[in-house]
């Protein structure tokens, strides 16, 4: 999605998409998602993660005032057995099933709130690329996406913010622009086990035994346009 300052920003299905932090946008950017029919932004983030830097552009309240900006993060940061998996941060889907496993409760949270959404709707966390990624292969799952679009769907998205390393005004702590040869392996071996996790899980039960109501589920079919 071509929105100004959109980072690592596509569409799933029907009116859902996903991006990096939400932050990066310009105020043309918040336009343009306003006119995309995005109303609803769910911030997959932990409270602390929730901040401005000096390079981002400014944006009046006022441009941001029309969204509904729900927080719904994916995981507990200060749970041992996730920092002892998860170290530094989620960063390959070998772990999504883990994460599936300790917060189920959260990650109903984030489809209850894309059943509650009003209009289009964008989940986005850090990078746009791994929580997001474990939500979106999720909704695609739903929505009856084969191997080869939920494959698709996270190897742009690793492909999309590893292009944001290479010119990035705030270097990556942790991670670099990779060339084509280093990041072949890891696109092949993350895809994989992106669809083992998809595939193992049948996100319709997982969110129906922690709390997805048939209805709140219908409603989440509705916005993936199925």
């Amino acid at each position: 999605m071509e929105w100004d300052g959109a980072v690592n920003a596509w569409h799933v299905a029907g009116d859902v998409y996903r991006m990096g932090r939400r932050e990066w946008l310009t105020e043309e950017g918040w336009r343009q998602a306003y006119r995309h029919g995005i109303r609803t932004v769910v911030d997959l983030r932990n409270e602390t993660e929730i901040r401005r830097r000096e390079t981002d552009p400014p944006v009046p309240r006022a441009a941001l005032a029309r969204f509904d900006v729900v927080l719904a993060p994916t995981e507990d940061p200060d749970n041992s057995e996730f920092r002892e998996l998860c170290v530094p941060y989620l960063n390959d889907p070998a772990s999504y099933a883990d994460n599936a496993r300790l917060f189920p409760h959260l990650l109903a949270g984030v489809f209850k709130a894309v059943a509650a959404a009003d209009g289009g709707v964008i989940i986005h966390c850090s990078a746009g690329r791994d929580r997001s990624g474990m939500i979106a292969a999720m909704l695609q799952d739903l929505a009856g996406d084969d191997d080869e679009a939920i494959v698709h769907g996270y190897q742009r998205a690793m492909r999309g913010i590893n292009e944001h390393h290479r010119n990035s005004a705030v270097p990556h702590p942790y991670e670099r622009f990779l060339p084509e040869d280093v990041l072949m392996p890891l696109l092949e071996s993350r895809s994989r086990s992106l669809l083992e996790f998809v595939r193992s899980l049948d996100t319709a039960d997982y969110l129906n035994r922690h709390g997805v109501t048939p209805r709140e589920l219908a409603a989440i079919l509705a916005k993936l346009g199925r």
